[in-house]
């Protein structure tokens, strides 16, 4: 039996942050829950709340949900309405494909005032004369039943023949009634019936144990040829116990039954046996794991990479530490990651799976720190050093001999520089020399390191004649 607990509530609850004080809307769907209880207590302000297509027979403990507005109970096993008084903001009832054959039991939803749709298709109900005059006349504050919407034409009709109606609805409920309590105990009957012939079911007469004689240590030819022995009769009574399970199977599918709540729970049973059945002979099959190992018993640590994700270890000298990039999976919850740093060796589970590497020095736990990216979803922790490096100037390489040829190579180079520096054919400058010395020898003549122009003698003016046309100068 499949109750409702706080932790499935919570998965359930993975819209809202996984808070089901605050949760306003859940899903419980396909749960093969047997029984409605604590949503009442736990999700105060639910508005809309599915449980179709589970094995609920009787609706109860939502009566204290003020705030429910839609409640989906198709696909169930409810064979009245009831309990709902209190859901005062009911709006929308899903009762389809269900067990519901008292039909007068709808009366309990006049105290539902908004009600607005109500399904009931699939009901034994539906098939009685007056079905929907009957709901239709009974609650006012109806607005569509069964996907169809109500006329106002339709409820003045019903209203006039109510009388009769409810007559004919109370007729037919009593036979629904005694024709439903006898197929209890038919149903009752068949489930004894089923559980009998499964006790008495026949041995083929190997009781699956092996008996051994301890006392016997060497090797016989004849033990051997019974071990084969007890090995064909093993492989018989599976190969038996196969075809026994498919005989079964086949009688109970192709056995005509009603469809009922107890024979919807039966099959439902039925089916869960079966699947554990399997899983346990699954469970026999697979040979149990050794534990890994990450550290021998000597003490040595062991690389391992079960998870198979790359990775990269970068030392990172200027900063005295070593760098781990881990590729974890992009869409994996953080919470899934466990980072354990030793001073020799780094682990990781990473959904249980151990990620483990031995660092080539030792490191700094304490120091050690790990970050995750957002777009990637790479794991990066930094260990640094235990032991600090000073790092010293880096010398330059002392050079090799020179060789002949470098030697002229060399020798040319410099005298290329001294032509550069020397060659006045190429560079010229001025003589700042000589400019100091002409002002300090003023009066005694300009020292001539340089040939000059010879200066001609101003020219007398003391044998022109003025122009008579020219004006005197004074």
């Amino acid at each position: 039996m499949v109750r409702v607990t706080e932790d499935l509530v919570r998965r359930r609850a993975e819209h809202n942050n996984c808070e089901i004080f605050s949760l306003e809307e859940i899903t419980l769907h396909q749960q093969e829950i047997e029984k409605i209880e604590y949503l009442d207590k736990w999700c105060r302000d639910l508005k809309i709340l599915y449980l179709q297509n589970n094995l609920i027979p009787k609706i109860e403990n939502v009566s204290k949900l003020k705030k429910l507005e839609y409640l989906n109970l198709a696909l169930n096993n409810i064979e009245r309405i009831e309990n709902l008084e209190g859901c005062e903001e009911l709006q929308k009832l899903d009762l389809t494909a269900n067990f519901i054959g008292e039909l007068s039991s709808i009366e309990v939803l006049k105290h539902n005032m908004h009600l607005k749709e109500l399904f009931l298709m699939g009901n034994p109900c539906t098939e009685f004369e007056g079905y929907r005059q009957f709901v239709v006349a009974t609650l006012h504050q109806l607005k569509c039943l069964d996907s169809k919407e109500i006329e106002r034409s339709e409820r003045i009709q019903a209203l006039q023949n109510y009388a009769e109606i409810k007559k004919k609805i109370r007729e037919q409920e009593q036979a629904y009634c005694l024709r439903r309590a006898r197929e209890k105990e038919e149903v009752v009957q068949k489930i004894q019936e089923r559980q009998k012939k499964k006790k008495d079911k026949p041995n083929p007469g190997f009781d699956r144990r092996w008996y051994t004689d301890i006392n016997n240590t060497i090797p016989d030819p004849l033990q051997d040829k019974e071990n084969q022995q007890h090995t064909e009769e093993e492989n018989e009574y599976r190969q038996w116990g196969a075809d026994e399970d498919n005989e079964e199977d086949r009688a109970f599918w192709e056995e005509p039954t009603l469809y009922t709540p107890e024979s919807r729970l039966e099959t439902h049973r039925y089916i869960e046996e079966k699947r554990r059945a399997k899983e346990d002979l699954r469970g026999h099959k697979k040979k149990e794991k050794p534990p890994r190992t990450l550290i021998t018993t000597e003490g040595k640590v062991l690389n391992i990479n079960e998870p198979k994700l790359h990775f990269s270890l970068k030392d990172d000298e200027e900063n005295n530490q070593f760098i781990l990039d881990l590729a974890v999976y992009r869409h994996m919850d953080t919470s899934l990651i466990d980072v354990d740093v030793q001073p020799t060796y780094i682990r990781v589970m990473v959904k249980g799976k151990p990620f483990q590497l031995v660092l080539p020095a030792e490191v700094k736990p304490d120091s050690s720190s790990s970050k995750r990216s957002q777009t990637t979803g790479h794991l990066v922790i930094n260990m640094p050093k235990a032991k600090d490096i000073i790092m010293a100037n880096r010398k330059a390489p002392a050079s090799a001999k020179p060789s002949d040829s470098n030697k002229s190579q060399t020798n040319t180079r410099r005298q290329q520089v001294e032509q550069l520096e020397v060659d006045p054919n190429k560079y010229s400058f001025p003589d700042v020399a000589n400019i100091v010395q002409e002002k300090e020898r003023t009066g005694k003549g300009p020292i001539r390191l340089q040939q000059h122009k010879a200066i001609e003698p101003e020219k007398s003016f003391t044998d022109s004649v003025d122009g008579e046309d020219v004006p005197p100068l004074i």
